[in-house]
């Protein structure tokens, strides 16, 4: 999407949305409205938006045309029997039927006078050639299924390999760009448009994106939604553009990081600390400041009770964004990770019992004078005195929600889908997913973030940005962690140099030579 739109936009050019909808049992309205949505969300405005399901009556023309001349046949091999044929390289007893009892076959096809896989339409190409795609490839076959876009006009549907140059020919296409598991078809793709003396488009192919942690094919992606180990194609732990929103990506980390990778025919696989890194850069400036705790403690204080109002910044370099009024009180909660329940690491700088102070921040500092636990032996409420004068210079500051003013809410913690990167190639890639790449806990935050909607993100205090899941309900707030506010390693492998081709000349260039091969 960011190549076609992007690569229009720079050279003034136009781009199609065109919905390849040949296949009527995997057509739903549902698909064809999300598509649409994401390309405007990612901030693209289609020039033309088509379907291939208009040009049906042109496509049966064309097909009519290559029976008339002797390019194609009516076949009754089974699927078992046509996959055998083309292996072997042999050609179907019917491949040589005169030219109208094809017509007449295939008007029979049309009237709907055979079952599903009792008949195809096939063109006659090579079926001695070395590339698979020339043998003999179906152009039409019979479905009995209504089409969500024409109804139940037709029962005989054109192939992908069929429809896809012949639509880009009659839509005047310049450039066709497509993933490299399509370079074999470039020659039946030239076949065809030559068959009928229709204009040729230039034909690029580069390799598919590929990120660590995540698959991006879309039949292993069904697998994982249609077994329910995903929560649908917008989980967040998907790199699908849905999913990427509900994680609280923004269009422009997404278009920004396509436009670092840019494009290339050699395998390319990007680590996901590179596409991260890429959200915070975006995030950073973006998102106002709220405190959110994701595994509360809680704290009293015994030598102060009330309440007090205290300021905090919005945003700590953006002075513009204004502040927010916090209520602070002598109960409230602080994340279990900032407390230890015994003061012996050097390294440790939370709190702990004994005389260290620990600062709050807005507030005061605070020492720790006794803590109790539960019937598991944990720790579930801490005591602590407090001197809001700061006397001594505390060595960290940490975050607080104050019982009197907070939210409750459901926080989803997320980490990568993937256990081993295998799966993006091992069939059996079930095996490599994490069952425990999303977990649930229950959080307090600032109750100033009940004003949030669906889909914004803020960035929470020293644990990283957090978005507001869909699933948020009027009395049940949802938010989704959608990463730390670092990487977890030092540094982001920079993208590969000399490999990565973007958008302009060079790549006509190379879509022209490749085309004239």
């Amino acid at each position: 999407m960011n190549l076609n739109f992007g690569s229009a936009k720079e050279h003034n050019g136009k781009c199609y949305l065109r919905y390849d909808d040949t296949n009527p049992e995997a057509e739903e309205q549902l698909y064809i409205d999300a598509i649409l949505e994401m390309a405007q969300w990612m901030g693209w405005k289609p020039d033309w938006i088509s379907f291939s399901s208009d040009y049906f009556d042109k496509l049966y023309e064309f097909a009519i045309r290559l029976i008339k001349d002797g390019k194609a046949y009516v076949d009754h091999s089974s699927p078992e029997e046509l996959k055998k044929q083309r292996e072997l390289r042999e050609e179907s007893p019917w491949r040589n039927r005169p030219v109208e009892e094809n017509l007449l076959l295939f008007e029979h096809m049309r009237q709907g006078r055979y079952a599903e896989g009792e008949a195809t339409l096939r063109v006659k190409a090579d079926m001695k050639s070395d590339n698979p795609n020339m043998r003999d490839f179906i152009a039409y076959r019979v479905k009995y299924v209504a089409h969500p876009h024409v109804g139940d006009k037709w029962c005989i549907y054109p192939s992908y390999d069929y429809t896809h140059c012949l639509i880009d020919s009659l839509e005047d296409i310049d450039y066709s760009l497509c993933t490299l598991e399509f370079e074999t078809r470039r020659e039946s793709y030239f076949w065809l448009l030559e068959q009928l003396d229709l204009f040729r488009p230039y034909v690029w192919e580069f390799s598919r994106l590929n990120v660590t942690g995540s698959l991006l094919s879309k039949r292993k992606i069904n697998v994982l939604v249609k077994k329910g180990i995903v929560r649908g194609f917008d989980d967040p732990r998907l790199l699908t553009l849905a999913g990427m929103r509900r994680r609280g990506y923004t269009p422009e980390a997404i278009n920004r990081f396509c436009d670092l990778i840019g494009i290339t025919r050699s395998m390319n696989v990007i680590q996901s600390i590179m596409l991260e890194n890429t959200l915070r850069e975006d995030l950073d400036e973006r998102c106002d400041r709220r405190i959110i705790i994701t595994d509360p403690i809680k704290v009293v204080v015994d030598n102060w009770t009330g309440e007090m109002p205290v300021e905090a910044p919005n945003h700590p370099r953006l002075p513009e964004r204004g502040t927010r009024t916090l209520k602070f009180s002598n109960v409230f909660y602080i994340d279990r990770s900032d407390f230890h329940t015994v003061d012996d690491n050097p390294k440790f700088y939370g709190l702990a019992p004994g005389p260290r102070p620990v600062g709050l921040k807005y507030s005061g500092n605070i020492i720790c004078k006794s803590f109790e636990t539960d019937a598991s032996g944990q720790p579930s409420l801490i005591h602590v005195d407090i001197d809001f004068d700061r006397k001594d210079k505390p060595k960290t500051n940490i975050t607080w929600v104050s019982e009197a003013d907070m939210v409750t809410l459901e926080v989803r913690l997320y980490s990568p889908l993937l256990k081993d990167d295998r799966a993006a190639i091992d069939p059996e890639f079930l095996q490599f997913i994490d069952a425990e790449s999303e977990k649930i806990c229950t959080g307090v935050a600032e109750s100033s973030v009940k004003q949030l909607k669906p889909f914004e993100s803020v960035q929470a205090e020293r644990f990283g940005y957090f978005v507001v899941d869909p699933d948020t309900t009027a009395d049940h707030l949802v938010m989704n962690r959608v990463s730390g506010l670092r990487e977890d390693k030092e540094k982001a492998p920079a993208p590969a140099k000399n490999n990565a081709k973007k958008g302009g000349e060079k790549k006509k260039k190379e879509a022209k030579e490749n085309q004239d091969k």
